[in-house]
C-alpha cells in the first residue's frame, strides 16, 4: 500500500496561503479605515478655527436681526409672526431677505434658529402653586406630587429645614452617585434630574430624549416596581432657569399658558387662536399678536378679577432672553454653536453664555 503525502501537503500550504491572505487583507482593511479616520480629524482639524469664526458670525447675526426687530412701534412686541422666530416678519424690514437658515459666511455656510426662553416660566420664580400645576399637566401621580414639589423648593431655597415631603442633604449623600443638596437657583435645567423625585420621564415626557448616563440613572430610592405612567410633555417643555421671569403670551405653548391656574386647556387654545389671526395658524402674516397681556381681560373666561390681576404677575408681551442655536458648516464638516443672548435695550444685546457642541 502507497500512502501519497504530496497531495496532503499541498493541501495544507494551500490552506496556510489562504489564511495569511485573510488575515492580510483585514490588516489592510483596518489600516486603511484608520487613515480615513485620521484624513477626517485632520480636515475637521484643519477647519476648527474657521468653524468657530462663522458660529461667532452667526451669534452676531442673531443679535443684529434681534435688535433691528426691536425697533419702531411693532418692535415694542415679540410675536412667533417675527423674522428671529421663523415667521415672515415685516416685508418693508431690513431682515426679511436674511435667510436665516442658509447663511454664507466665507468657505461655508451657518444655519441660526432663535427661540425667546421667556415662552417658558423661570424655574426660579417657580411657587408651590406652580410646580402643582406643572405635575398635574405632565400627568405626575398625586400621591408623587408633595415629594417632588417639596424636594424642588428645597433644592432652591438656602436653608436646610426640609419642606412638606421634601429632600434635604442627608438623603441626597446615600445616593448613588452620592451629591448635596444645591440650597440655591437653578444654573442649568438639567439640575432637576438631581433633585429627588424627579425621574428622566418627568424631566424630558415619555416621547423625549436621554441625556447624559449618569442622569439616566434612578437611585434606588426612588426606584418603584410599577411602571411609570405615559407623561405627554416633560418639565423641559415648561421650565427655564433663564428669562424674565414672565411668560410671553405671544409665544408660549397652551400647556406653558395652562401654568396660571386660572386658565385651563379651552382658555389656552382659544388665546393661541387669537394670536394666530384667522388661519390659526402661529408664525403667519395674518397673525394678531397681543400688545399688552391686559388684553386677554376681554376674553371668554377672564371675567374674575382673580384672574386679571393675575395677569401681570404672569405674563408679558415682550421677550428679553433668546437661546440660539448657530450649526457652521463647511463641507462635510459641520459643528453646533449655543448662545444665551439677553436684550437690555431695543440695540444693546448682550452675550450671557456661548458654548459647543
Amino acid at each position: 500500500m502507497r500512502i501519497q503525502l504530496a497531495k496532503s501537503r499541498s493541501g495544507i500550504a494551500l490552506i496556510i496561503v489562504l489564511v495569511v491572505i485573510v488575515v492580510l487583507g483585514i490588516i489592510a482593511g483596518k489600516f486603511a479605515y484608520s487613515m480615513k479616520v485620521e484624513t477626517t480629524l485632520a480636515r475637521h482639524a484643519s477647519f476648527s478655527s474657521e468653524l468657530d469664526w462663522m458660529g461667532r458670525a452667526g451669534v452676531e447675526i442673531a443679535k443684529w436681526v434681534l435688535a433691528q426687530e426691536s425697533q419702531g412701534p411693532q418692535g415694542q412686541v415679540d410675536s412667533l409672526r417675527q423674522r428671529w422666530a421663523g415667521g415672515p416678519g415685516d416685508s418693508n424690514s431690513v431682515v426679511s431677505a436674511v435667510d436665516l437658515k442658509n447663511y454664507q459666511i466665507g468657505n461655508g455656510t451657518v444655519s441660526i434658529d432663535i427661540k425667546d426662553l421667556d415662552r417658558k416660566f423661570n424655574i426660579n420664580s417657580a411657587d408651590e402653586v406652580v410646580l402643582k400645576q406643572a405635575f398635574t399637566l405632565i400627568g405626575v401621580d398625586a400621591a408623587s406630587l408633595s415629594t417632588v414639589i417639596g424636594s424642588i423648593l428645597d433644592w432652591m431655597d438656602r436653608d436646610q429645614d426640609p419642606h412638606l415631603g421634601g429632600t434635604e442633604s442627608r438623603t441626597y449623600e446615600a445616593e448613588d452617585p452620592p451629591h448635596f443638596c444645591k440650597d440655591g437657583p437653578f444654573d442649568d435645567l438639567s439640575e432637576l434630574l438631581w433633585v429627588h423625585g424627579v425621574t428622566p420621564a418627568m424631566y424630558y415626557g415619555s416621547g423625549g430624549g436621554e441625556g447624559p448616563r449618569i442622569f439616566n440613572r434612578v437611585p434606588m430610592s426612588q426606584r418603584s416596581h410599577f411602571e411609570e405612567p405615559t407623561y405627554a410633555v416633560g418639565l423641559v417643555d415648561l421650565f427655564t432657569p433663564l428669562s424674565s421671569g414672565l411668560i410671553n403670551i405671544n409665544t408660549a405653548s397652551a400647556t406653558v399658558l395652562q401654568l396660571m391656574p386660572d386658565i385651563d386647556e379651552n382658555m389656552a387654545q382659544a388665546i393661541i387662536q387669537k394670536r394666530a389671526g384667522p388661519d390659526g395658524v402661529d408664525g403667519t402674516d395674518d397673525d394678531l399678536p397681543f400688545r399688552v397681556p391686559t388684553e386677554l381681560a376681554a376674553m371668554p373666561g377672564f371675567a374674575s378679577p382673580t384672574a386679571i390681576t393675575q395677569l401681570g404677575r404672569f405674563f408679558t408681551t415682550r421677550s428679553l432672553v433668546f437661546e440660539v442655536h448657530v450649526t457652521a458648516s463647511i463641507g462635510s464638516s459641520k459643528r453646533e454653536y449655543v448662545a444665551i443672548l439677553m436684550r437690555l435695550a431695543p440695540r444693546d444685546i448682550r452675550t450671557l453664555n456661548l458654548y459647543w457642541k
